[in-house]
């Protein structure tokens, strides 16, 4: 797909990535952010906060926030990759842990959308601190693509991004 069939520009996904996380009410309360979008790809941070710690003993986050991480990652590295806007549905996530988080020390979230049919996307996505060298855990993908026009209007995701460009027209 060239550039200029893109409905969505990836510059636009680019400058208006924040509104990907911050208009999913789940991924704004867990205070993801993303930090850079590139073609096919995504980067995004989970803060280490006390309330999303899973074990007191040891202030590890819970697997459920990295999970969470990854899969709302996942979700901007295919919206990258299409070229109209469609409403996205998790089909599978399979998550691999490798060790538990640190206390204290953020997450980095890096996906991948490597490939796309007309009504699946593929992913592959990582957790860690700093460098994949401290890798946290790993997922692998699918989600539905759907016709956003089935759903009811979302406040968030590739949607709020599509809006914001409306409103520049």
């Amino acid at each position: 797909m060239a550039e200029d069939e893109r409905k969505i520009p990836l510059e636009a996904l680019q400058q208006h990535a924040h509104m990907m996380m911050e208009g999913v009410p789940w991924a704004n309360h867990l205070g993801f952010r993303v930090t850079r979008v590139e073609s096919g790809r995504a980067f995004a941070t989970a803060p280490w906060r006390e309330d999303l710690v899973g074990d007191p003993e040891t202030g590890v986050i819970h697997g459920g926030v990295i999970t969470a991480l990854l899969d709302n990652i996942c979700g901007v590295s295919i919206a990258t990759r299409l070229s109209e806007v469609r409403a996205m549905a998790t089909l599978d996530l399979r998550i691999d842990y490798m060790r538990p988080a640190t206390r204290g020390e953020d997450i980095i979230g890096e996906a991948e959308c490597y490939h796309v049919t007309r009504s699946v996307a593929f992913t592959h996505a990582w957790a860690y601190h700093g460098s994949r060298e401290r890798m946290i855990a790993t997922a692998s993908g699918a989600f539905a693509l759907n016709d956003p026009r089935r759903w009811a209007p979302g406040s968030g995701g590739l949607s709020a991004v599509a809006r914001e460009l409306e409103k520049k027209e």
